[in-house]
């Protein structure tokens, strides 16, 4: 097995584990700043208030982003096993 390919596999891996993850990461991120913000104008300092508003808008992002997810997750697999396919030891 060659180095290159496997270099390859993994950079390939890590982009798809970046753009899967991005949109769902994303939305909590900008949830929790965004209640962050309200929390210190209005002095509201419960650690718990954040959760069940990053979790709604969590599903809502995976309700609309999962079918390209999984799109993207079946054309990364289909590489990888067409390479292994074609491998030669």
């Amino acid at each position: 097995m060659e180095v290159g390919l496997v270099m390859d596999i993994a950079i390939e891996a890590l982009t798809v584990m970046v753009l899967i993850a991005s949109p769902v990461l994303g939305a909590a991120l900008a949830t929790g700043l965004i209640i962050g913000i309200l929390q210190a104008a209005t002095s509201i300092q419960e650690m718990t208030l954040s959760f069940i508003p990053k979790l709604a808008v969590m599903a809502v992002a995976l309700a609309i982003f999962g079918e390209w997810q999984i799109a993207i997750l079946i054309d990364y697999f289909e590489t990888v096993f067409e390479r292994i396919r074609t491998m030669t030891l």
